[in-house]
This record gives structure tokens, sequence and C-alpha cells, in this order.
């Protein structure tokens, strides 16, 4: 189903197509033409010059969103694409934050979904008042993480997933799918890589604190990740109903402001350690002078009585 938009989220998004106000990117009317085709438009007509530059624009958004259409979905998502902002990183900022400024009024922002730019729904409000999905950013894509294709579709399903159970006010979901997330990479790592330390027991058998422990061991998560991915393992727990009643709590938006950055600083740390050599495991140290000494040994070692037997001859020799 297409999304629909008011009249004035329609005029606003035409005045940001055009970028009449520095530092928006300016358009000409013979390129606003073109940034609707390269929106994925049909049709689009020529810019005659009789009509000023955003009323043209809006108008043809109205038109084409009263034919049903998605293009006026298709025209925002493309004001939200780096593509349209070759070396102009400015303005492609500058453009993003109005264009979430206009749409969040509505409950909308910019998000993606599948690795794809997409409008995900959000708080209704003025930006400043609706709080964002916090992020410790997530630098790298799904497959830099996992090499199985299959499996790297599904993580990245589950990460859709969980951001829109977050957007939607289901917190305890939200966790759940996080934790349930980084459990399948953590595995996935222990399966495939090399490592200089071994697993402390056989896979099928280890849980998300083992991986966790193993993959801190084998130096691919630093310490913090290791460290505050204990919080997410807890909240897990809770898709165990009577785990939640025990606990006398339930997640709430801050948990997941707090969980969300350690996923994605985890699944930094796996993709930057993803073609490093194995490490070494570490020497297990000396044994304490004595300890596990064999309790004949005195009687074994020589002694000049012994040495003295041994010699040619036998007796001993003189002043021994």
């Amino acid at each position: 189903m297409s999304e629909v938009f008011d009249d004035s989220t329609l005029t606003e998004i035409a005045h940001l197509i055009c970028g009449d106000e520095p530092p928006l990117l300016y358009r000409k009317g013979y390129e606003i033409a073109a940034f609707f085709q390269r929106a994925g438009w049909d049709d689009v007509p020529e810019y005659d010059g009789s009509t000023p530059r955003h009323k043209w624009a809006r108008e043809l958004l109205k038109e084409r969103q009263e034919d049903g259409t998605d293009d006026a979905e298709r025209a925002i998502l493309r004001l939200a694409n780096r593509l349209e902002y070759y070396n102009q990183q400015h303005e492609y900022r500058a453009t993003l934050k109005q264009l979430n400024e206009i749409l969040v009024l509505g409950g909308r922002r910019i998000g993606e979904d599948g690795g794809q730019l997409a409008l995900v729904r959000c708080e209704a409000g003025f930006e400043d008042e609706v709080r964002q999905l916090p992020r410790v950013e997530l630098k790298v894509s799904v497959t830099e993480v996992v090499s199985d294709p299959e499996l790297a579709a599904t993580v990245q399903l589950r990460l859709d997933e969980a951001r829109t159970c977050y957007e939607h006010g289901a917190y305890t979901s939200a966790v759940i799918m996080l934790g349930s997330l980084l459990e399948g990479v953590l595995a996935h790592a222990a399966q495939v890589r090399a490592a200089g330390v071994p697993m402390p027991k056989p896979l099928r058998n280890m849980g998300l604190n083992d991986f966790l422990n193993f993959a801190y061991e084998n130096k691919w998560i630093e310490y913090d990740a290791k460290l505050t991915s204990e919080l997410i393992r807890q909240y897990r727990n809770l898709v165990h109903p009577l785990a939640e009643k025990q606990k006398g709590h339930s997640p709430n938006r801050d948990t997941l402001d707090m969980c969300w950055p350690v996923v994605n600083a985890t699944l930094n740390d796996l993709a930057a350690t993803a073609a490093a050599p194995p490490v070494p495991p570490t020497p297990r140290a000396p044994t304490e002078r004595g300890r596990g000494r064999n309790p004949n040994a005195s009687a074994q070692r020589p002694t000049p009585a012994s040495v003295a037997r041994r010699r040619p001859g036998g007796g001993t020799t003189a002043g021994t």
C-alpha cells in the first residue's frame, strides 16, 4: 500500500527538491524533471518555465499521489539518497535533516529495510521531541560479518524486524530479537573461523555467554563488547515469561537505547577481525618449584656415592 502524504508535507518536499534556500542543493527546472526520472518516475513532463518551480514540483507530487502510485514516496527516498549529492556532503546532510523534520510530524522518518532506504514509522512530533534510535554507528554490512549468504539474509531480516519492533514500542520482542541475532553471528564465527583458543565445549552445547567468552578469548571482539553484551544476554532470557515475572521488570525504550549500540559494536568488531589470523594459545604458567615433583626424585638424583658406585672398579674415591 502506497504512503499517503498531506498537502503541507508535499509542499515542503517540493521546496526541498527545488533547493531554493541554502545550504540545500539547488535544482533548475530541467534538473527537477531529471530528478523525478532518477526516482523511478515514468512519463515525466518537461518543465516549461511558466510556473514557479516549487509549485510545478508540488503539483506533480499531488497528481501522482492522486493517481494511486507510490511516486511521491519514491521522490522522498531519492531526496535521501547519497547518490544525488556527489561531492556535496554538506547539502546532503542539510537535506536529510530537513526531510526528517518534515516527515516526523506525520510519524515517519528515513530509515533502512534490508539495507535499502525506506520510510519507517516513529513517534509523531517535532524533531527535537522525538527520540531516534541510538547509534553506535553500524559501520559494516551483515555480509561482512556472516560469510554464508543464506544466514546473512536471515540475520539482516532479524535486524530489520528488531528495528520495526523498536519503532512500534514492542521492546521485549526487539531485545529478544537482538539477542538471537547476536548469538547467531557469534556461533557462525565459532564455526567458520580458525581459533587459537579451543572451544570449551561442543558447539551445539554452547550458549550466548560461551560464545561471547570464546570470541573475546580469540580477540574477535573487544572487552567492552563482551562486557556490555551481558546486558543483552540477561534481557534475551526474558523470552521465558516466567523469567520476566521473576525479575519484575520489562524492557522499555531505555533498554533498547542501551542494547542496540552493543550489537552494533559487536558486529563492527567481528567484521574488523574477519581476516585476522588465529590468536596463539596463551602459554601455560610454569608450575611452581617443587609442585608435581616425583616423591622418589630425591632417591633418584645422583649422589656422590652413587656416582662413585658407577665408576669402573666400584668403590669410593678418597676424599668423597
